[in-house]
């Protein structure tokens, strides 16, 4: 697993590292002020309730993500949200890893509450359906995120690899129904995160999550997903944007979906 730390990167060094694992983590690319804030919003939403389209939590639900569940497009409705999605340090290193002009594509927030089931192992351009080449995501962590709270794995090598279809995930365990099974001789890494730091990773790289198995610790995170300005088509679901805020149409690609189909609840709620 490639671990730098953000003052010691050279742009070269960065994009060789992320071209052989796949993935890199930049510490302390975001200050402990700024996470707070982010979070601060999203309890804030969370306490206001529903907005149509974007994020309907359930109060009595029992099921945890049902209460907490994720925030899609919050930077469509949340002035913060397009802040940091569009903020010009992940920018920076974005335009490094893709060596051109990046678009953003799509911002989430995750709140994973203790007892959250997780996601399965799957591939982030099995949902955008990039074409041509792949998207790359910023997973920033809002808070200390380990394996005990529910923090990611990820599959080094697999980005070199093609999309592979996906099995039946464990409901029990993912709310989401894709599931990748590590290819043969791989193994999944997990990937320790303080607040701040921030995870990049390859539209193609296999990577999830397991449940949230703390007494008391949510899994805040915020991710944006982008592409390169050399695109040329991307599901319909993803608005594409430059990094100054302007919107950037696409043609539409097929088999494009939001980034993990949740399994139907059971029952009524």
């Amino acid at each position: 697993m490639t671990v730098m730390d953000n003052g010691a990167i050279l742009p070269g060094a960065l994009r060789q590292r992320f071209e052989e694992d796949g993935f890199i983590v930049v510490r302390g690319l975001f200050g402990r002020a700024e996470t707070e804030r982010l979070c601060a919003v999203f309890d804030a939403l969370h306490a206001a309730g529903p907005v149509p389209g974007h994020f309907a939590p359930r109060p009595a639900d029992p099921d945890p993500l049902r209460r907490y569940p994720r925030v899609m497009q919050p930077h469509e409705f949340s002035s913060v949200a397009r802040e940091f999605l569009l903020d010009a340090r992940l920018r920076a290193v974005l335009e490094v890893l893709f060596g051109e002009e990046v678009l953003a594509a799509q911002s989430m927030f995750y709140f994973k509450p203790p007892g959250a089931r997780g996601q399965a192992l799957h591939q982030d351009n099995f949902y955008l359906r990039v074409e041509p080449g792949t998207c790359v995501a910023a997973w920033l962590a809002c808070e200390p995120i380990d394996r005990d709270n529910g923090g990611l794995e990820v599959v080094p090598g697999t980005h070199r690899m093609d999309l592979f279809c996906p099995e039946l995930a464990e409901e029990e365990l993912s709310f989401a129904r894709e599931y990748v099974p590590p290819p043969a001789g791989l193994t999944p890494a997990p990937v320790d995160l303080a607040p701040g730091d921030v995870l990049f990773f390859n539209g193609s790289l296999v990577h999830g999550s397991g449940p949230n198995r703390s007494a008391d610790r949510f899994r805040r995170s915020f991710i944006g997903h982008y592409v390169g300005r050399s695109a040329e088509r991307i599901g319909a679901y993803y608005r594409t944007l430059t990094m100054s805020g302007e919107r950037v149409p696409l043609p539409e690609s097929e088999g494009a979906g939001p980034c993990g189909t949740e399994f139907t609840p059971h029952g009524p709620h």
